[in-house]
């Protein structure tokens, strides 16, 4: 196995994980975002009022999500097995 051959391994790891991670962060990064901008303003400053919304709509994009996740998941795992079988 050559050097480039590790990094196109690498890159489509990667990338698998970007497509695979993104829209559960994108969803707690909007999700945080609208609640803070609601809290500025009404000035109501509730630690607890942050994470209940981002913990229940992160939740519904994994279950929403996760045959998506697998199919991408267990398609890496197939490219990475055909290089392993077939020498690099």
């Amino acid at each position: 196995m050559e050097s480039g051959d590790v990094i196109e391994v690498a890159r489509d790891a990667l990338m698998t994980l970007l497509l695979t991670a993104g829209p559960i962060l994108a969803v707690g990064l909007g999700v945080g975002l609208t609640v803070a901008f609601i809290q500025a303003l009404t000035q109501l400053q509730e630690m607890t009022l942050t994470f209940v919304p981002k913990i229940i709509a992160v939740f519904a994009v994994l279950l929403l999500a996760m045959p998506y996740m697998g199919q991408n998941m267990s398609a890496l795992m197939l490219r990475i097995s055909e290089r392993i079988i077939s020498g690099g």
